[in-house]
């Protein structure tokens, strides 16, 4: 048992950042939010941003974390 409840801990947070990156940038290129749009408008691409983190976390959460 030594060693296994701290492999998991990794195991789920490594998860959990691969998944939180995939949706991030899946939701990103399904709403068009670009580097251009980054250049152009900075407050509208942290605002949509931060909508998108905030979302993609609350799948992470409910998909891994909170099960």
């Amino acid at each position: 048992m030594k060693g296994s409840l701290e492999q998991y801990l990794k195991d789920i947070d490594k998860d959990a950042q691969d998944m939180f990156d995939k949706l991030t940038k899946q939701m990103a290129e399904s709403e068009g939010i670009t580097e251009e749009l980054k250049a152009n408008d900075q407050m509208a691409w942290v605002c949509k941003m931060e909508n998108i983190h905030n979302r993609a976390m609350g799948i992470v959460n409910k998909e891994l974390i909170y099960v």
